[in-house]
């Protein structure tokens, strides 16, 4: 979760998550230059019926400018299972979320780790006070995992001489990020070993970069890239003015949505695969056609394309004509469920929440970050300081100010296909999975597909890429079965 806004106006660029603090915080830079000893203890967790013993290291790791001095403290958290002999033939992961500006809680204390946050199973909030469990479903048997929180996120902050902000930006977020990986790998003696970067939304972006930054900066060549509910080309995601492209690749979303609230005609509500091959068919085919026309459209193709969205989107026919057959996520979650005063949420369209303004066009809120946000503060401020006795009066910053975000760019859509495909042209041995939510209206699975299609990747490399899809959202691993579905697919995926 939170990696992109889900509510904020439409650019070329995303903006940070709308709930998120303002950057202009004291505390940014008010981190001691003295690094923080880190925090090593030992715990056990049953992962697949067999007792996993691990070393919890919870510390900070200096960014340094080229004379020697801190120019910012990166919190983590590494997980390293006990007992391994022989560190070159043990995986470790990296992994880290989105916004910009979030920390690395959610694939934390969702997902990897060897404890998790108490959801309901189907990922709806559970009642206050909240609780963590252990994770049945990590993946630390198969990998040694280090969760990392960019500069201004978690516990990082810049030194107190240096401005946060020079942190905030694609090229500069590369650098941090990618010398706080050297400086781990180099400490604890993992050059060796096979490496692979996990990241979730923005931190796929993120992801792709860094795999390129890695290997041209510091000869690191990776194994593989797992990417979770991500964007790679913000050209997919943004409907802007004159942009078509999002609408065709958020239909599958809209009819998944759609279906699980049984808002589709019989014979496509019996049959879900069905609908979203459908979906995909008419997307790529005459809907893409249709829009591409503009107002050139006949009536009667015009009347076709409307009466086929409907169809698929479980809308009622006014909502199609009233958007010019274009419907953006925040109109769709909305009108969906517009007559029981119901809206859908963002990040994931299975949750919903009481419209408390029913007269506005776009939704107030997003249900489905309400869901998570209470559940996930508690369970990082207890765990840290309770469990991993990690200890800061700082605020944890699980989503920070970090606009305006320089993506480096101008007058275009920032992407980072090109420097994937780069690396893998280059380091044919490193493999992509891609996972996506079907009820994830913040980066649908379809846009990154498009991404991934339209990189000059030689053909050769094609056959390293592999997808997953799930039931639930943004934040798949919420919803129980597709956590347990989500383990065995990273699983399989990091064995060689």
């Amino acid at each position: 979760m939170a990696a992109l806004a889900a509510d904020a106006p439409k650019t070329n660029s995303p903006a940070a998550d709308t709930n998120a603090p303002p950057a202009a915080k004291s505390e940014m830079a008010a981190i001691p230059d003295a690094a923080h000893k880190p925090v090593c203890l030992t715990n056990t967790v049953t992962i697949a019926g067999q007792r996993v013993a691990y070393v919890a290291e919870t510390g900070m790791l200096p960014i340094l400018k080229p004379d020697g001095t801190s120019r910012a403290s990166v919190f983590y958290v590494a997980y390293t299972r006990q007992g391994e002999k022989d560190l070159a033939a043990r995986p470790v992961t990296f992994c880290f979320n989105g916004g910009p500006g979030s920390s690395s809680v959610w694939l934390h204390l969702g997902a990897l780790g060897p404890r998790r946050v108490k959801m309901n199973p189907d990922g709806t909030l559970p009642p206050p006070p909240f609780g963590l469990a252990d994770n049945a479903y990590s993946i630390l048997d198969g990998s040694d995992l280090v969760f990392v929180d960019p500069v201004a996120t978690g516990f990082s902050r810049a030194t107190r001489d240096e401005k946060p902000d020079q942190f905030f930006g694609d090229s500069a977020d590369l650098d941090s990020v990618g010398e706080f990986i050297r400086l781990w790998t180099t400490r604890h003696e993992r050059w060796l070993s096979p490496k692979y970067l996990c990241g979730e939304s923005y931190g796929v972006f993120r992801a792709a970069g860094l795999a390129d930054h890695l290997r041209s900066r510091c000869g690191m060549y990776l194994n593989g890239l797992i990417l979770v509910s991500g964007v790679l080309d913000f050209a997919t995601i943004a409907d802007n003015p004159g942009n078509d492209v999002p609408y065709p690749l958020y239909l599958p979303a809209y009819t998944a949505a759609a279906h699980f609230h049984g808002k589709l005609p019989p014979d496509l509500q019996s049959d879900l695969p069905g609908a979203l091959a459908e979906a995909r068919a008419f997307a790529k085919g005459e809907y893409s056609a249709a829009l591409q026309q503009g107002d050139s459209l006949s009536a009667a193709e015009h009347k076709k394309i409307a009466a086929e969205l409907v169809r698929l989107t479980g809308l009622k026919p006014q909502v199609i004509e009233d958007n010019h057959l274009r419907i953006d996520e925040g109109v769709f979650r909305k009108q969906l469920l517009h007559d029981q005063g119901l809206i859908l949420g963002a990040y994931d369209a299975r949750i919903t929440g009481r419209d408390d303004e029913p007269a506005s066009p776009y939704p107030d809120f997003d249900p489905s970050s309400a869901a998570t946000m209470g559940p996930f503060s508690a369970a990082i401020n207890s765990y840290v300081r309770g469990e991993l006795k990690f200890e800061d009066d700082l605020p944890y910053e699980i989503l920070a100010g970090v606009q305006p975000w320089n993506y480096g760019v101008r007058n275009s859509y920032a992407s980072a296909g090109e420097k994937l495909a780069s690396t893998m042209n280059q380091n044919p041995y490193m493999r992509i999975l891609v996972l996506g939510g079907r009820c994830d209206l913040v980066c649908p699975i379809d846009t990154v597909h498009y991404a991934l299609d339209h990189m000059p990747l030689d053909a050769a490399y094609r056959t390293n890429i592999t997808y997953a899809e799930f039931d639930a959202g943004h934040m798949m691993y919420i919803n129980l079965p597709d956590l347990k579905k989500m383990q065995k697919v990273v699983e399989d995926f990091l064995k060689p």
